[in-house]
C-alpha cells in the first residue's frame, strides 16, 4: 500500500519520496576518498534507520568511491532499497566532467557498477549525460541491451531537456528524469521540465541541493535568519520570501536547520 510519502519507481519499485543523495560523501571535488571514511559509513547507516529507501550515486563519483562506500556500509542490503546508480561521464580532476555516451563506455561503466556495489542487477540506471558526440540511439540502444541482459532493471536520464525526454522515450522506456533544480538553479524549470509537467522524478535534485545533509557554514546556527548568517545574501535570502513549485519537497519538519538559509543552497 502506498501513501503521499511513497511512490512506485517503474511501477514496480515503491520508494519514499525523499531518497539519499551519495555524491557528498566523496573529498573535494567530488574527488577521491573522504576526510573520514568512517564518518561516511555511519551517515549512509543512519540514513537507512531514518528510513531511506532510495539511495542516488553513480560511478563518476570519486571516481567510483561513493559506490565502493555504499557497498561497504550496506551490503547485504536491505530488500526494500534502492540503489540508483549512473554512468556516461568521465572524470580528468577534481569538480571537472567529460560526457562519454561510447557504447564499449557505458558498458564498461555499468560493469563496474555492478562489481563495486556487489550486486547482479542495478534497480535503476541512469545515462549521467547525453553524449553529443555520440548518436543518442547508440547510447540508449547500449543500455538496453544491458537491459535485456538483466544486468539493469529500469533506464533514466539525467540533465535533459523535454526534446531530448522525447527522442529517448522512442527508443526505451524512462522512468525516471534526474535534473539539477534548486532556488540559484531553476533553467529546467523555464524549459518546461517534466518535473513541472506532472511526471515523476524521484532521484531529482532537491530544491535545495540537500545541502541539509552536509556540515553548516561556521557560524550558522539552526534558526538563523537572512542577513543574520554568515552565508546571508540574496540568494540565501530568497528562500524565505519565494514560495517553492508545486510538488517540491521542504526539509522534513523535525529537521534541525529547517530555516536555515545557508541549508537551502
Amino acid at each position: 500500500m502506498l501513501d503521499s510519502r511513497t511512490l512506485r519507481l517503474g511501477g514496480d519499485l515503491p520508494v519514499h519520496r525523499l531518497g539519499f543523495g551519495a555524491m557528498r560523501l566523496t573529498g573535494p571535488g567530488i574527488w577521491g576518498e573522504p576526510d573520514d571514511r568512517a564518518e561516511a559509513i555511519a551517515v549512509l547507516r543512519r540514513a537507512l534507520e531514518l528510513g531511506i529507501t532510495l539511495i542516488d550515486t553513480a560511478d563518476s563519483y570519486g571516481p567510483e568511491v561513493s559506490e565502493r562506500l555504499i557497498a561497504a556500509a550496506l551490503h547485504p542490503y536491505p530488500k526494500n532499497l534502492v540503489i540508483a546508480t549512473k554512468g556516461g561521464l568521465l572524470r580528468p580532476g577534481p569538480d571537472r566532467w567529460t560526457p562519454d555516451g561510447r557504447p564499449e563506455h557505458l558498458r564498461a561503466a555499468c560493469e563496474g557498477s555492478l562489481r563495486r556495489l556487489k550486486i547482479e542487477r542495478i534497480d535503476l540506471y541512469q545515462l549521467h549525460r547525453i553524449d553529443p558526440a555520440v548518436p543518442l540511439a547508440d547510447q540508449l540502444g547500449t543500455l538496453k541491451e544491458l537491459q535485456a541482459q538483466g544486468k539493469i532493471r529500469h533506464l533514466g536520464l539525467s540533465e535533459v531537456t523535454v526534446a531530448e525526454i522525447e527522442r529517448a522515450r522512442r527508443i526505451v522506456s524512462v522512468v525516471s528524469v534526474q535534473n539539477l533544480y534548486n532556488l540559484s538553479d531553476r533553467k529546467h524549470e523555464a524549459r518546461g521540465s517534466p518535473s513541472f509537467r506532472g511526471s515523476r522524478s524521484p532521484a531529482g535534485g532537491s530544491p535545495d541541493r540537500g545541502a541539509h545533509w552536509g556540515r553548516p557554514p561556521r557560524g550558522c546556527t539552526p534558526r538563523c535568519r537572512g542577513s543574520r548568517c554568515p552565508e546571508g545574501g540574496p540568494p540565501h535570502q530568497a528562500v524565505r520570501w519565494r514560495r517553492p513549485p508545486r510538488g517540491s519537497m521542504p526539509l522534513p519538519p523535525r529537521s534541525p536547520w529547517r530555516g536555515c538559509c545557508a541549508a537551502r543552497r
